[in-house]
C-alpha cells in the first residue's frame, strides 16, 4: 500500500486487489456459503456466508482491509461461528471474483448490496446485525455508520485499526520519506476525502460504536484511533491493545472473548 501510496498520491491506490483465491474457509473446518451479490449499479459481488455453530447471537458483515481478498482475511473473523455469530465476508468490487474495479463511493454501494443481502435471508435476525471493518474496511464501516442507505438497521460497529482520514495517512507516509517529504502538500489536491471516516464519525451515534487499535501498529499509527474516539458521539469505547500491530489484535484470545461478550450485548 505504502509505496504506491507515495508514488501517486491518489486516492485509488488505497485498493489494492489481488484476483486469485488463496484459501477457502473449509480448510480450516469451517463450513461457507459462496453468495453473489449485485450493487445498486448492476456490479456483481462475491462474498461468503459462514454459519453460526448452533444459535445465531447476531451476524456480522465483515469488512476487509485494501490488500488481497476475502480468501486471506477471512483467517481474522474464522473464529466468530465458534462464538455464535454468523458472517458474511464481503469482497469490494474489483476483488476476488467480483467484478468490476473499487471506488469509494462503488465500495459503498457494495455494503449496501451486502446488507440488502442479509436483510432478505431467512436466516439472519435483522434486528441483530453489526458492522466490523479492518484497516481500509474499517475506514469505510465507519463512514457507512454514519451516512449509509442502511445504518438504521445497524446494532453496532466495531473498526478495526482504522486511519482517520485519507489525506492525513497519505500525508504522514510522504512525511515518512526523505524523497517525498517536500510533497506532503499534494494529498490536499490529489486524495478524495469526501468519505473520510473524521468528518463522518460525528453522526454514528446513537449507534454503539467501539474502535480497536493496537499500540504498536506501524502502518496506522495509534493517533488514529485517538482521534477517531475524540471526534465521535456517545455510546463509544477506545480499546487500545497493548504489543499488537496492525490488525493484529484479535488474534489475541482475551480480546476476542471481549469482543464476543460486547456483541452479544449489543445484539440484545
Amino acid at each position: 500500500m505504502v509505496t504506491v501510496l507515495l508514488a501517486s498520491g491518489c486516492t485509488a491506490t488505497f485498493f489494492q486487489p489481488h484476483r486469485s483465491l488463496v484459501a477457502t474457509p473449509d480448510r480450516v473446518g469451517l463450513r461457507y456459503e459462496s453468495v453473489t451479490l449485485r450493487a445498486a449499479d448492476g456490479v456483481e459481488l462475491a462474498a461468503w456466508f459462514l454459519p453460526a455453530q448452533g444459535e445465531a447471537r447476531a451476524t456480522v458483515l465483515f469488512l476487509h482491509g485494501n490488500a488481497e481478498n476475502i480468501s486471506t482475511h477471512f483467517f481474522n473473523v474464522a473464529w466468530m461461528p465458534a462464538e455464535g455469530f454468523n458472517v458474511l465476508a464481503l469482497d469490494y468490487r474489483g476483488y476476488g471474483a467480483s467484478a468490476g474495479s473499487p471506488s469509494l463511493p462503488g465500495v459503498q454501494r457494495d455494503v449496501d448490496a451486502a446488507l440488502s443481502a442479509l436483510l432478505a435471508r431467512p436466516d439472519v435476525d435483522p434486528r441483530r446485525i453489526v458492522l466490523f471493518g479492518q484497516s481500509l474496511g474499517g475506514a469505510l464501516a465507519l463512514h457507512y455508520a454514519a451516512r449509509g442507505a442502511h445504518r438504521g438497521v445497524l446494532r453496532a460497529v466495531v473498526s478495526d485499526s482504522a486511519f482517520a482520514d485519507y489525506r492525513l495517512i497519505v500525508s504522514e507516509k510522504m512525511a515518512s520519506f526523505v524523497l517525498t517529504w517536500p510533497l506532503q502538500w499534494l494529498p490536499a489536491l490529489s486524495v478524495n476525502n469526501d468519505y473520510s471516516p473524521l468528518r463522518s464519525i460525528g453522526a454514528i451515534s446513537p449507534l454503539p460504536l467501539v474502535l480497536i487499535h493496537g499500540e504498536e501498529d506501524a502502518l496506522v499509527p495509534a493517533h488514529h484511533a485517538q482521534r477517531l474516539y475524540e471526534a465521535a458521539k456517545a455510546p463509544k469505547e477506545l480499546w487500545m491493545v497493548p504489543e499488537a500491530g496492525h490488525i493484529q489484535s484479535v488474534q489475541d484470545p482475551a480480546l476476542r472473548r471481549r469482543l464476543s461478550d460486547y456483541l452479544r450485548r449489543a445484539a440484545q
